[in-house]
């Protein structure tokens, strides 16, 4: 889902909302869990899921076009982990 759907979507479910208020809504969610995560900690929505940064060490890689050897610097990426209820949903059996 992109942000624009997802705005969409609010929009629907919630018609008494105006889109001006909406979009800047998911755009103060958005900033603030990207501030979380660039002073390298982490952000809960209970019920959803835990945003967080991992560090990678350097490592050697190949370029898969012409097998040359590659070293891959080290780098911080964001992770997601899903919350327990999203789990749950994904794995029900009917």
């Amino acid at each position: 889902m992109i942000k624009s759907s997802l705005i969409k979507r609010l929009l629907k479910n919630n018609p008494h909302l105006i889109q001006a208020d909406v979009e800047s809504i998911v755009k103060i969610v958005l900033k603030n869990i990207s501030d979380a995560l660039s002073k390298k900690g982490r952000a809960e929505i209970r019920g959803f899921g835990t945003f967080s940064v991992r560090h990678r060490n350097a490592r050697n890689g190949r370029n898969p076009r012409t097998g040359e050897k590659v070293v891959v610097p080290a780098k911080n990426v964001p992770m997601f982990k899903a919350g327990k209820s999203i789990r749950d949903r994904l794995n029900y059996k009917s």
